[in-house]
């Protein structure tokens, strides 16, 4: 409303402006005026302004929405400018029409005298007019361009991000690719298991050909189904199982209803192999992982603890990983709980 009623004084203060410049000795009439008559005359002129200003702006609202600036702007303009000097003709007549009708009659004025009143008084609407609708233009570009240039600050930075957090989780799975320690053990598990048992050397071949196939196809999308996740874990399970044999022991109770919920791709593989790599794997003391839904709609992967003897601090680049790459899904994030016997890692499941 404030910005509004600044649209009118500005109308108002330009009508008399202009009214000056096309005739500089118009005020002399005002001279022997009673405060009466020249108050009425000022109120009449503000209602003028008023009206001037809010046909200009309703013209440039309407036209904002139909014509864009990006695509059409001469047109727009050309348009715009048109009709403007249309609404001013328009408003000057019905005005004129009203002090013809209803004005004082002892004051008396040729035919010359009344048209070129009336040419003036419509010359100096129009020119109000288009310097109202030029301002109302210019505010209004003037938001676009700074919402469009906060727009797209906001969006570089938040595609920088999202391609600096998937670069690094496309990094970490293209580690495991080729980490030469992960494809040492399993080949030297696999080659056993071949003289032992060929029927169960296949199976393992399988399951580790099914976790670089997913590697290699899921590591740069963005999400992907719990139930996704979850048959890949299958087959990473099955090579942990038959590598440390009794030293760890899964226990996985998923919802049925929320298999179909979406997660980061990996995710799961992160906190496994967090846990492995950070605890014992002993048959005495087997490493127990916990993977579970709760009402709530969160996957919980909880492992206990068993460090290492010689374990080193880790950069807890991996977790911190897992959350960044929840910043573009949602609002709700990871949550980790570490405490001595216990570390649980709560994650956000997202719907379709």
């Amino acid at each position: 409303m404030k910005r509004r009623m600044a649209v009118w004084l500005i109308a108002f203060m330009l009508f008399y402006l202009l009214t000056y410049l096309i005739d500089p000795f118009a005020y002399k009439e005002y001279i022997d005026k009673p405060w009466s008559v020249i108050i009425e005359d000022f109120l009449w002129v503000l209602v003028i302004s008023i009206v001037i200003s809010e046909l200009s702006m309703l013209i440039d609202n309407f036209l904002q929405k139909k014509l864009s600036w990006d695509v059409r702007n001469i047109k727009k303009l050309l348009t715009q400018a048109l009709l403007q000097i249309i609404g001013s003709i328009i408003i000057v007549l019905f005005f004129y029409s009203i002090f013809y009708v209803y004005g004082p009659t002892d004051i008396k004025y040729t035919v010359i005298q009344e048209y070129t009143f009336l040419a003036q008084w419509i010359a100096v609407n129009i020119m109000v007019s288009l310097l109202i609708s030029a301002i109302n233009t210019g505010s209004y570009l003037l938001e676009s361009w700074k919402k469009t240039a906060i727009e797209a600050a906001q969006h570089k930075l938040k595609a920088s991000e999202h391609k600096r957090i998937a670069m690094a989780a496309e990094l970490q799975a293209l580690k495991l690719q080729i980490d030469p320690h992960f494809i040492f053990n399993n080949l030297s598990v696999l080659s056993e298991l071949i003289l032992e048992d060929q029927q169960l050397g296949y199976e393992y071949s399988e399951s580790f050909a099914k976790v670089y196939r997913y590697l290699l196809v899921n590591s740069k999308k963005d999400n992907i189904t719990l139930d996704e996740e979850l048959k890949f874990l299958d087959a990473y399970i099955y090579l942990i199982t038959k590598r440390t044999g009794e030293g760890v022991r899964f226990d996985i109770a998923i919802d049925p209803s929320f298999r179909n919920m979406l997660i980061p791709p990996l995710t799961l593989q992160f906190l496994v192999e967090n846990a492995l790599k950070h605890n014992q794997t002993s048959k005495t003391n087997p490493l127990v992982i916990k993977i579970y839904t709760t009402q709530d709609r969160y996957l919980v992967v909880h492992n206990s603890l068993v460090p290492l003897l010689n374990n080193n601090n880790s950069s807890g680049i991996g977790i911190k990983n897992i959350i960044s790459r929840f910043e573009f899904m949602g609002d709700r994030k990871p949550l980790i709980l570490k405490t001595d016997k216990d570390f649980i890692a709560k994650i956000p499941l997202y719907e379709v």
